[in-house]
């Protein structure tokens, strides 16, 4: 029997697989090529890859998105999961939770980005004259801290509510026996949340920090349109630079090696934080 269940999969994977295979191959081989508007391409094969790993430019823009994936990450799935845990079991509150925490989610990326761009503007935003009434002169466009500190609480009023609802929906599956036993133990609350809540979110919190380590490294929309990568190259993160190079550069070669870097990065950095996250957890239940 699951052997036939894999033969209803077997025309959707085929699909899936060509419409990723097919454009991956195609940037593979324009990697591998200077190409120019208007000439013919000329086979270059790993010069633009030797180029890329000595570009100062692009090696900052990866120390700046690693950075900010490691802020949204300290910051994200903490607050998220607090807010899981604050949130009442049963009843019309909940309701009215739940669909406050699904309305950000709703937003797309550009809308996002459009939203907090009329915010944040100097002339008429509501948060610069939040901080004027603190006394603080607030500019996103020319204080670099500010333009930093934005763009992570825009990406924090976007995904927290992803996190909590992920943690949520993982508490209501661990089963209320363990809770009576810790009871019954005379164990505290952090001991309580630390042997019994927390290993059972194990994979509900891997879930979580792979989809916003995958999310934070590839934030475009919402720079793009708060600060555009300013000020200065204050928030130029690689997914600005790559845009720049494969859509505005000169050199069609470039930005497909610099793609194809970046799917890279995205894989290893998953596949890191996945077998941290995993050995973690399996240590954390032989203790």
């Amino acid at each position: 029997m699951k052997n036939r269940a894999w033969l209803f999969l077997t025309p959707a994977l085929i699909l899936v697989s060509l419409s990723a295979f097919i454009p991956i191959m195609t940037v593979i081989n324009y990697s591998l090529h200077l190409i120019y508007p208007g000439s013919i391409p000329e086979f270059f094969g790993l010069g633009n890859y030797t180029y890329i790993l000595q570009d100062e430019i692009f090696l900052e823009s990866l120390k700046r998105t690693f950075l900010f994936t490691l802020q949204v990450l300290l910051v994200e799935i903490p607050l998220g999961l607090l807010v899981a845990l604050g949130m009442p079991q049963k009843g019309k509150l909940l309701t009215v939770i739940l669909v406050m925490l699904g309305v950000p989610l709703l937003i797309p990326f550009p809308v996002v980005g459009m939203l907090w761009h009329v915010f944040t503007r100097s002339d008429l935003g509501v948060v610069p004259k939040f901080f004027n009434l603190l006394g603080y002169d607030y500019r996103p466009v020319e204080h670099a801290l500010d333009a930093w500190l934005t763009i992570l609480a825009v990406d924090m009023w976007h995904w927290i509510p992803l996190v909590a609802l992920l943690s949520f929906a993982g508490l209501q599956t661990i089963p209320e026996p363990y809770y009576q036993a810790a009871r019954i133990d005379g164990a505290s609350k952090w001991a309580t949340f630390r042997y019994v809540t927390l290993p059972k979110l194990r994979y509900v919190l891997i879930i979580a920090v792979l989809l916003r380590a995958m999310d934070s490294f590839s934030i475009y929309s919402e720079v793009m349109m708060i600060t555009g990568g300013g000020p200065g190259n204050t928030t130029n993160f690689l997914s600005l630079y790559t845009s720049s190079q494969a859509v505005g550069g000169t050199d069609l070669g470039i930005g497909a090696a610099l793609s194809m870097v970046y799917l890279f990065v995205v894989v290893l950095m998953c596949y890191v934080l996945y077998q941290i996250m995993t050995h973690a957890g399996q240590g954390g239940n032989k203790a």
